[in-house]
């Protein structure tokens, strides 16, 4: 059997705050259909993210990937930064 190899989670999201160190705060929005209503809405979810140079500027757009655990609440770095349009 061959091992399986498997991509890890990306998001693309919106820098909201960068006030602690070495941490950004990523808003990741998708757009859902309601199940019951079946109006569309979008649904924003904020994570914590591993930012060790500081690149993370709020407003940017920003892409993050899954990682090992880097801390309680840390589960993703930042992949790579634009500049918010």
């Amino acid at each position: 059997m061959e091992p399986t190899t498997t991509k890890p989670q990306n998001f693309r999201g919106v820098v909201v705050k960068t006030a602690m160190k070495d941490t950004a705060t990523v808003a990741v929005s998708r757009y859902v259909k309601h199940p019951k209503y079946k109006k569309y809405q979008v649904r924003t979810k904020k994570f914590l993210v591993h930012d060790p140079e500081g690149v993370a500027k709020v407003g940017e757009q920003v892409t993050i990937v899954a990682c090992r655990p880097i801390s309680k609440m840390k589960r993703f770095k930042i992949a790579s930064a634009t500049a918010a349009v």
